[in-house]
This record gives C-alpha cells, sequence and structure tokens, in this order.
C-alpha cells in the first residue's frame, strides 16, 4: 500500500469468505458507496447475496487463482471462519507481489502470529474483539450507573457539601475539587473546598493564584457535620483525615484505600493515573461544557499527576486529556508550569545537592534546618533529574520535626510502602508509588529538643539514623556510598 494513503481513502475492496461476518461487512461498505467485490465458495450463499444486489462470485479462496481474481482492488478482507483456508488466501495475495493492504480473521493467538508472518497488514481475532466491544459497553453502563447515583446523591443534599483535598494538596487533588464543585452546582449544591496542610509548591501557588479557586483552610471552615456532604477527592495520597463526627457521603480516587470505604457514594479506579482524569469522565457523562478554569485545572491536574504523560499513562488518561484540551488556556498552563523559584526552595536543592548520599541508583540528601517542607519537595523532584538517579528522598528539619519527601521513577519500587515499612511506629508516613513523605517528632532520633547550641548535633544525629532506615528499607544498606560525582 502507497505510504500516505489510508483505508476512508480508498474505494475498492474484496471481501474473501461472507459469513455473517464478511455479509455485515460488505452491506457496510456498500452503504457508504464502495466498490465491493465478495468472493465465496458457497453458491447458494453468493445467489443469496446477489439477489441483495450485492456483487459476488463462486470462488474457493484456496484457489491458486485466487490473487487474479482480487487484482487491482485496494483492500482484501479476508474473513472465512476457515483459519487455515485464510492462510492459503494471504500466501497466494502475497506471492502475486501487488500492493494490496490485507486485513485478515484469526481464531487464536498462535494464527495471529501465523497471518502476520504471511504478510497480512491487520490481524483480527473475533473472540478478542467482542471482549473489548463488552468490557466498553460494561465500563460505559458503570458509568451511567455512577452518573445517575451521583446526580440522586446531589439532589438530596442541603446545606451545602465540604470538598476535602488531601493534605498540602497538589493540582491533581485540587482540579478534582474545583470539577465536583462545578458539577455540584449544576444541581444547586454549594461546595466549599477545604484544605489541610500548607500550599507551599510554588506550581500549586501558582496554579490556585490564577486559576482563582477559592479554598478554604480546615480551622477556619465550620465543623464538618453541619455540611449536608462531606466528599474525599484524591486523597489516599495522605491517608485518611480526621473526620471527628462527620461521615463520608462521596469518595472519589484513584488509589484503592488500604481499608474499605464507608461511604454513600464511591467511584476509586486505579486503572488510570489520576482522580482528574475521573472528574473529567463525569463532567463528559453529565453533558456539562467545563469553564476554561475548570478545563485548564483539569488538564493541568492530569499532565502533573503523569509527568506530562511520560508515568503510567493509560488510554483514559489521553482520551480525557484529548477532550480538555480545546476548552483549557493554555497561556495560563505555560504560567502555572514555570513559576519562579523561590530563595527559600533555591537554597534547600542547593544544599540538598550538596549533601546528596548516593548507593547504587538511590539518592538520600539531608538539607539542614528548613523553613519551608514543602522546598523539600521540589529538590527531591530535581534530583530524580541526576543521571543514573531513579529515586531520592530528601529530609529536613523544621519545629522540632523532621520532614522528608520522597520520588521514585523504579517501577520495581513502591516509594510509599518503603517510606512506610522505614517508619511506622515512629512517625506519619504516607504515598504510593512514585512519591511519598514522613513526619517524624524529632525527639524520637535525638532524644534531645533542639536549640541554637546543639544544631550541628541534630543534623549529624538525624542524618545518620534517617539514611540507615532509608537504605536499610530500599535494600541497598552496606553498598558503596557517594555524592554522585
Amino acid at each position: 500500500m502507497s505510504a500516505g494513503v489510508s483505508i476512508s481513502s480508498m474505494s475498492t475492496y474484496a471481501i474473501l469468505g461472507c459469513g455473517s461476518v464478511g455479509h455485515a461487512v460488505a452491506e457496510e461498505l456498500t452503504d457508504e458507496g464502495k466498490d465491493v467485490l465478495i468472493l465465496d465458495k458457497d453458491e447458494s450463499r453468493v445467489e443469496a447475496l446477489r439477489d441483495q444486489d450485492l456483487n459476488a462470485q463462486t470462488t474457493d479462496i484456496t484457489d491458486p487463482e485466487l490473487a487474479g481474481a482480487v487484482t487491482g482492488r485496494d483492500v482484501i478482507l479476508i474473513l472465512s471462519s476457515d483459519v487455515e483456508a485464510n492462510k492459503a488466501a494471504v500466501s497466494t495475495i502475497r506471492d502475486r507481489g501487488e500492493d494490496q493492504f490485507i486485513v485478515v480473521r484469526a481464531s487464536d493467538p498462535v494464527s495471529e502470529d501465523e497471518l502476520t508472518k504471511l504478510g497480512a497488514d491487520v490481524v483480527i481475532n473475533p473472540s478478542e474483539v467482542i471482549a473489548d466491544s463488552a468490557l466498553r459497553s460494561v465500563e460505559s453502563g458503570e458509568l451511567e450507573y455512577k452518573a445517575r447515583q451521583l446526580a440522586d446523591l446531589l439532589r438530596d443534599t442541603d446545606h451545602g457539601m465540604a470538598i476535602l483535598t488531601h493534605d498540602n494538596p497538589d493540582p491533581d487533588s485540587l482540579a478534582s475539587a474545583v470539577a465536583l464543585q462545578a458539577i455540584a452546582r449544576e444541581y444547586d449544591v454549594e461546595a466549599d473546598i477545604l484544605y489541610s496542610g500548607d500550599m507551599g509548591h510554588q506550581e500549586n501557588r501558582a496554579f490556585v493564584n490564577i486559576l482563582g479557586i477559592e479554598l478554604t483552610p480546615r480551622a477556619d471552615s465550620k465543623p464538618l457535620e453541619e455540611y449536608g456532604a462531606v466528599a474525599l477527592v484524591d486523597h489516599m495520597k495522605s491517608g485518611m483525615p480526621d473526620l471527628g463526627d462527620a461521615d463520608i457521603t462521596v469518595f472519589i480516587d484513584h488509589f484503592e484505600p488500604d481499608d474499605g470505604i464507608d461511604a454513600r457514594f464511591t467511584d476509586v479506579r486505579p486503572n488510570v493515573s489520576s482522580t482528574s482524569t475521573i472528574l473529567t469522565k463525569y463532567i463528559q457523562e453529565f453533558d456539562l461544557s467545563p469553564s476554561q478554569a475548570v478545563a485548564t485545572a483539569l488538564l493541568y491536574g492530569i499532565r502533573a499527576e503523569t509527568l506530562d504523560f511520560k508515568r503510567d499513562t493509560t488510554p483514559a488518561d489521553l482520551t480525557a486529556a484529548a477532550y480538555l484540551y480545546p476548552f483549557a488556556d493554555h497561556d495560563t498552563l505555560e504560567k502555572v508550569e514555570s513559576p519562579s523559584m523561590s530563595p527559600e526552595t533555591l537554597d534547600v536543592l542547593a544544599e540538598a545537592i550538596q549533601n546528596r548520599d548516593v548507593q547504587g541508583s538511590h539518592l538520600v540528601s539531608n538539607a539542614g534546618f528548613i523553613r519551608d517542607r514543602d522546598a523539600l519537595t521540589q529538590a527531591a523532584q530535581h534530583l530524580l533529574n541526576l543521571e543514573g538517579i531513579t529515586t531520592t528522598a530528601v529530609f529536613g528539619i523544621a519545629d522540632d520535626t523532621i520532614y522528608l519527601a520522597a520520588r521514585s521513577k523504579d517501577i520495581r519500587m513502591n516509594i510509599g510502602k518503603i517510606l512506610s515499612d522505614a517508619f511506622t511506629g515512629i512517625g506519619e508516613a504516607g504515598g504510593h508509588s512514585t512519591q511519598g513523605s514522613v513526619e517524624i517528632p524529632l525527639g524520637i532520633f535525638t532524644g534531645i529538643e533542639s536549640n541554637d547550641d546543639n544544631r550541628d548535633t541534630l543534623l549529624q544525629l538525624t542524618e545518620e539514623a534517617v539514611k540507615r532506615k532509608l537504605f536499610r528499607a530500599m535494600g541497598v544498606e552496606g553498598g558503596e556510598s557517594g555524592n554522585g560525582s
């Protein structure tokens, strides 16, 4: 087939073997105005096709003269249920040397490979096609069912909704909250987006400020039990929050919770890479035209969670991003993705580079005493770009607490589990396969309180204890270490 020629531009087809599959294809192509020739060895079937004004001829597709009968046809569809006959037809046509596009029916993976080796351009296994179609129907039906459930819940909600992001929220959590807030408003439910922790990361602050996202710290909000509904979106990165006397009404995430979630509405999809992808599907299912701000937020949430589609990206993430693309403000995206680096972050990064300890492809570094703990996250991400490094962990001390941020691109490692194994029982650890964080009371490692006179001692004790636990959990304890120079 000539380069640059698409199937849709072709007009001459031959269908070899016209059972139920071939018949359906022939009718569809004929309705599109295509020139279709049907070849089948069953005379009565050929007569029936001719009675339907279809161009059909009686021919055994295993006949060595077959290639001459289909010469000049752009596309050959070999759709007989007899796989051996299909193999013979492919061989005969390819031996003639004419440049034709061949689509052929297989029966199993073995015959798929054999037909490919014989020269078929596309091999179709009907059982796989049916299974794929069934799965797509199930997914579509499940989303429709879930959307009805969510709509019914929102119609019954009085006194507003509290939407909780995870602690120190990232773009995926924020975007998901913004999208759920927009959906709730379609049902006349006013929703407040609440968060705990800090908004320290420059990109996250730029994201919130430029898009005009209204956020309320948990400490400044009314009690959760005074809301008609409480929703948790993208929350498993930081674990379950303290809800007081309130119950979870809505739980949406792309990470499986460790324990069952008792909520009126739950949608957990580990087969996608971002919660923003899930909320985009709801936007589509509810037939809403997303505002520019919502579309921009969701697109950035997907891009941030997949590292611009370079990490763990699924087809659902890509189709969601493609849907959002025309609605989004791309100038705003560029501003969000290129914020200036604060002096504090630059200092932490410089300290982390200077103090890095590398064992194998794993890097651990002490950033010393810090003011902005979120700078640790940015330092860990930047250090992941060093040649040969697949996992980073950067820690520092602030307010009598050791804070640690880790990142990993090693597909064999779940950094969240490693942190949990290393520090559970002495600190609060959370995360997933590619990122994690830990908070540890300083006194657990040192047994002494922080003051100006013992800063160097504290750093030394902390560094030894944290590095030892981390490298042991990573399985590289005792390896040769260095600064990666």
